[in-house]
């Protein structure tokens, strides 16, 4: 909303889209050894203070190179907290033996990562109406600097590895995840391709305004689509995989598409809650399917992977609106079910 409320086309959102992705191509990997080879908690405490930096930049140079360094910084950050956080939560559990439990604090993560963008929304309309963009913006910032430090506090349990120092042993672990990634293709692509489909979730609060929401009203009628995903993500941990469920929320996104109308986000959110519901699946099979110490860099691998799929969500984004992107769902759900 910030960037279209700017004058920015549709077109020039996507290619800040596409530059944000295009920074996590770059670095997603390396920063995954980066995680392996010294500390993941640092990685964490690093990531809120870039994206922070991503935020700052926004509100102070509200121009298209100024949303571009946002993402770039933002992307950075990102990169950082991909394959760290989750290999800080798995090797955690696994240090007490609790491996097999991962699945289920995981989608309770998910769970409130999603629910707590309701009362974010709440806020985000009080300080637009006040504030407008610049107030939610620097609050933002605090938001994100606020992470890091809560990052610090995490417990990171001490590994094994190669004793060399420097740039020989981190680029002995940057191979090792890499060879690690070839016996679990499988389980690699799939979280690469689903996860890809959560890029979609930047564009909702502009589907609304296409769907005839007022923008000051938007963040209030989106807060459902969270609360369908939370839901979804929750049932995740607790209920088995089932092939048709990627099928249905594509089918669903496709029927909201074609109604475009502002009781289609009801359908945009069981859309979320579904697909959510079956990224926690194929997230905590590959958790379980990684036996090398080198886990962020693999899970990094998979996120690079889902990257080069995002760039697809936003050209289809372009082309063809929320359509397009549910027939990309069931392309997706086809190949994840193959499987």
């Amino acid at each position: 909303m910030l960037f279209a409320d700017s004058g920015l086309s549709d077109a020039s959102i996507s290619v800040l889209l596409a530059i944000w992705s295009l920074t996590s191509v770059v670095f997603e990997v390396p920063s995954g050894a980066l995680a392996d080879r010294f500390s993941r908690r640092s990685c964490l405490v690093a990531s809120g203070v870039l994206q922070a930096l991503g935020h700052a930049a926004w509100v102070v140079f509200p121009s298209f190179w100024g949303f571009a360094a946002g993402f770039v910084l933002w992307g950075l950050g990102g990169t950082l907290q991909s394959g760290s956080f989750e290999a800080l939560l798995y090797d955690g559990l696994a240090a007490n033996g609790d491996e097999d439990r991962y699945g289920q604090l995981n989608a309770r993560v998910d769970t409130i990562e999603l629910i707590s963008q309701v009362p974010v929304a709440v806020i985000a309309t009080v300080l637009f109406s006040h504030g407008g963009y610049e107030l939610a913006g620097w609050i933002s910032v605090v938001m994100c600097l606020g992470a890091s430090v809560i990052a610090l506090w995490f417990p990171e349990p001490e590994r094994g590895g190669d004793e060399d120092d420097g740039e020989l042993g981190y680029l002995a672990t940057l191979k090792e995840g890499l060879r690690a990634s070839v016996p679990i293709k499988r389980a690699v692509l799939a979280v690469a391709l689903v996860y890809a489909i959560d890029a979609f979730e930047e564009y909702f609060t502009l589907l609304a305004q296409d769907w005839h929401v007022p923008t000051v009203w938007v963040p209030m009628a989106t807060i459902g689509v969270p609360l369908m995903g939370a839901a979804g993500a929750s049932l995740g941990g607790r209920l088995p995989f089932r092939g048709w469920v990627l099928f249905a929320s594509g089918a669903l996104l496709i029927v909201a598409a074609w109604l475009a109308v502002p009781l289609a986000i009801v359908l945009l959110g069981l859309f979320y809650g579904l697909y959510r519901f079956v990224l926690v699946h194929v997230e905590t099979e590959l958790q379980h399917r990684i036996s090398s110490d080198a886990r962020a860099t693999v899970t990094s691998v998979a996120a690079i992977g889902s990257e080069f799929v995002a760039f697809a969500v936003y050209g289809l984004w372009v082309l063809g609106s929320a359509f397009a992107v549910g027939v990309l769902v069931l392309v997706v759900a086809f190949v994840v079910r193959r499987q």
